[in-house]
């Protein structure tokens, strides 16, 4: 039982007077990420002690396989003060296989601090991730941790950096010493700071801006009171990136991360007194409280007990309690209000996604994660098969990426993954929360299919009676990530809108199976002519009619298939470039001339998926572990001809007419 002081109370109203900044950590794997976010907890006091991601007392690593393996698999929050600023601060995973906790905090952050290792500096994730932040406009501060390492070179990533990254991020301070030598770094504002280091830097803002170059060519001394709010204005409307050093590990820079974060983000904004807007960003459940749902306030105001619209279900919900979570410690705050982040219990049936009050405040999204492997769960048959149905079904309501999907015919159960780190996690957590042991079958690549050409599907379902729909649907291929596109130019008097509607609403279900049993996608599919019957027509025979209408049409059409493709960094030794380059080529896979730098060669290029599944462990095996190899997804594109990939189909298919109606209509019926 969590007792509060009326001392918590008075703490809890002070913190909602403050400003406020919502912060998100983001990093590749293995930059320092945690570390870094555990020693800003402690400068802060908002610990006592800095836990360890190696001996698994990190606060913001919760989960029991988070600490048996040092790694992060969900996103954390933690919230502080600092100079009088409320912080809240998102600690994001940085293992590739676990995007789609970093995608959904994106959505949900103000700012970002993006972690580049000295040593390894701008990785493919290191990329993808910034892509995502400029495309959502978010302010972000480079943070290069790690500067006591062997082999840190400042110098270089920040070449890096402008290279892959922007050519706006600008060093706001200067290191001194190197790797094991490496004290701290001087701020560039300050009297500490070498002249030449200055310079560069004031020359970097005169570039950007005339009124500073002729302040700066007029030879007058220059005053940080006119250039410093320069790059803080910039800054926070995220065209200018200030770049930062530390060494998290032994705690130098963390303060001075802490001071650009209040120097150089924008404060958090929204009204209190204005209708309620907010997003569902997480789920995750407690033991004793049930259902958490991690919800980020644009505008209004949330107290215990109020009843809210969840806009994205049409559905009124009762909040129970507001709380804010950290690791396993919670507070009971009571109430939530524009700009903040807390958990809110008692959200009834809510998922990861849903608006609450009114969408108007919410941004956009960024999609980062797509699932590209399929596996099937087996288990012993003593296992009660609805308890690892349910199981993975609640683990998807956590991840919805996950694809839970049960084949009740076939009595198979599948699910949707990113890669093998995650099928460990999962066989962790089926584990220890529900006591259950599953073991995984071999992972398949998910292709798609989209249309080779443009034509038409038809379909008169008309018997056996009494039935009556009449569908023409136009489909022509889309060009690439375009999805499905689809409209209707039929007249209402032709077809009446709920059929038009219920038409539409089948459209995306009907191509969930294309000619080889995958997905289809990039194309764009008309109704061009639609018929009803005044008195045989009963609404559902659109919904039997239109997957008929589709599969006819893309028969005509005829598919090819679109495989998964990553974009690929791989770092050997020189001597194992020649090897890799081969390699590359037997993949089926490209590559830009190649990089030397130290003694390594750098790769860049792209690499279908279905053939470089196991390459990773085969590098790594012949380099003797002296490689890394980065990648991300790059997109689909259209396999080679010789490539063929067929998905058995589920359920009956809609070319067989007959057999396809008969099963529909005695599901519809049951």
């Amino acid at each position: 039982m969590i007792i509060h002081s009326a001392h918590d109370r008075r703490t809890t109203m002070i913190q909602q007077e403050m400003q406020r900044i919502n912060v998100g950590i983001f990093a590749h794997v293995d930059a320092g990420k945690t570390t870094t976010t555990e020693h800003i907890l402690y400068e802060s006091g908002r610990i006592r002690e800095v836990g360890s991601v190696d001996s698994g007392t990190a606060v913001t690593d919760s989960m029991e396989v988070e600490r048996q393996r040092g790694i992060s698999v969900r996103a954390a929050l933690a919230s502080f003060a600092w100079k009088g600023v409320q912080i809240n601060l998102v600690d994001t995973p940085g293992h590739v296989d676990f995007l789609s906790e970093v995608e959904r905090s994106l959505r949900v952050m103000d700012c970002a601090v993006l972690i580049l290792s000295a040593v390894e500096g701008v990785q493919a994730q290191s990329e993808m991730i910034w892509n995502a932040l400029r495309k959502l406009g978010i302010p972000t501060i480079v943070f290069v941790n790690k500067m006591d390492r062997v082999g840190a070179d400042p110098e270089a990533v920040l070449a890096q950096a402008r290279t892959y990254l922007s050519g706006d991020i600008i060093p706001v301070q200067q290191p001194l010493g190197r790797e094991q030598d490496y004290t701290g770094a001087a701020d560039l504002w300050s009297e500490e700071a070498a002249p030449e280091a200055r310079t560069e830097l004031l020359e970097a803002l005169a570039e950007r801006d005339e009124e500073l170059l002729d302040v700066y060519m007029s030879g007058r001394p220059p005053e940080p009171a006119v250039w410093k709010p320069y790059l803080k204005e910039r800054s926070a409307r995220g065209q200018m990136f200030p770049m930062v050093y530390g060494a998290a590990a032994r705690g130098l820079g963390i303060t001075e991360l802490l001071d650009a974060m209040t120097d150089y983000f924008p404060r958090a904004g929204g009204d209190a007194e204005q209708p309620v807007s907010g997003i569902v960003y997480n789920i995750q459940r407690d033991k004793n409280m049930g259902r958490m749902a991690f919800v980020r306030l644009y505008e209004g105001r949330i107290r215990n007990r109020d009843t809210v619209t969840n806009y994205s279900q049409d559905v009124q919900v009762k909040v129970t309690q507001i709380r804010k979570v950290e690791g396993g410690r919670t507070e009971d705050v009571g109430e939530l209000t524009a700009g903040d982040i807390a958990v809110v219990y008692g959200l009834s049936g809510v998922r990861i996604g849903d608006v609450l009050g009114r969408p108007d405040a919410v941004p956009q999204e960024a999609k980062l994660a797509v699932p590209l492997l399929t596996v099937r769960v087996f288990w012993d048959a003593d296992t009660d098969d609805h308890q690892v149905i349910g199981a993975l079904q609640e683990l998807a309501d956590e991840d919805p990426q996950l694809g839970a999907e049960w084949l009740p015919e076939e009595r198979e159960l599948h699910i949707k993954v990113m890669g093998p780190i995650q099928l460990e996690v999962l066989d962790s957590v089926l584990q220890s929360r529900y006591g259950l042991k599953v073991t995984f079958g071999q992972p398949s690549v998910i292709y798609k299919e989209t249309p080779r050409t443009a034509g038409e599907g038809y379909i008169a379902y008309l018997m056996p009676k009494p039935c009556w729909a009449i569908l023409r649907f136009r489909i022509e291929p889309g060009p690439p990530d375009s999805g499905l596109v689809y409209e209707s130019v039929v007249r209402s008097s032709d077809l009446l809108p709920q059929y038009q509607n219920e038409t539409a609403r089948r459209v995306p279900e009907a191509l969930q199976q294309g000619l080889y049993g995958w997905e289809v996608t990039d194309l764009k599919v008309t109704l061009v002519e639609g018929n009803h019957h005044v008195w045989h027509t009963h609404p559902l025979d659109f919904a039997v009619a239109t997957p008929m209408g589709i599969m006819d049409g893309l028969s005509r059409t005829g598919t090819k298939l679109l495989e998964p493709v990553l974009a690929v960094r791989i770092v050997v030794p020189e001597e194992n470039g020649g090897r890799v380059m081969n390699d590359l080529v037997q993949m089926r896979g490209s590559f830009e001339p190649p990089a030397l730098q130290g003694g390594r060669m750098i790769i860049e290029g792209r690499l279908p998926l279905a053939t470089s599944l196991d390459y990773p462990v085969t590098l790594s095996s012949y380099t003797k572990g002296r490689s890394t190899f980065t990648s991300f997804f790059a997109g689909y594109e259209e396999c080679p001809p010789d490539v063929t990939a067929e998905r058995t189909r589920r359920g009956v298919n809609p070319l067989d007419q007959a057999k396809y109606i008969l099963s529909v209509r005695k599901a519809l019926q049951g």
